[in-house]
């Protein structure tokens, strides 16, 4: 399946409650700013989920890399909901975390952040 499936067209409305997707959890465990790239650890790798599920998807689409903000408006998802899945499979070392800002980021750098978060937010 590729991204382009994956984000193509109007979501269908889901029936399901946000608290469901993550078991009425709230927190992640991990630290995991909203501006964060994530990036999947071994593309193309099947994480033993059905293709539908939620974490699937997710893992699919951090091959190019999106922010967590970008993650939550593209599957339509509550940014919390999204926080802990992706903390899940952070944590099942699906996915890591690219930092985002430190002592040695270049000003074009911080610029390409600035832009994919206003893009994200924009989404949402």
């Amino acid at each position: 399946m590729s991204e382009d499936e994956l984000v193509s067209g109007p979501p269908a409305p889901s029936r399901v409650r946000p608290y469901t997707l993550t078991s009425g959890r709230t927190d992640t465990g991990v630290d995991l700013p909203i501006e964060a790239s994530i990036r999947t650890t071994n593309p193309g790798a099947d994480i033993g989920l059905p293709a539908h599920d939620l974490r699937s998807r997710i893992v699919v689409m951090c091959e190019s890399g999106p922010s967590v903000a970008e993650i939550s408006a593209r599957l339509s998802v509550p940014l919390g909901v999204a926080r802990v899945l992706v903390g899940d499979l952070i944590a099942g070392g699906h996915l890591r975390v690219l930092r985002t800002l430190g002592d040695r980021t270049s000003n074009s750098e911080r610029r390409e952040l600035i832009g994919r978060t206003l893009s994200g937010l924009r989404a949402l």
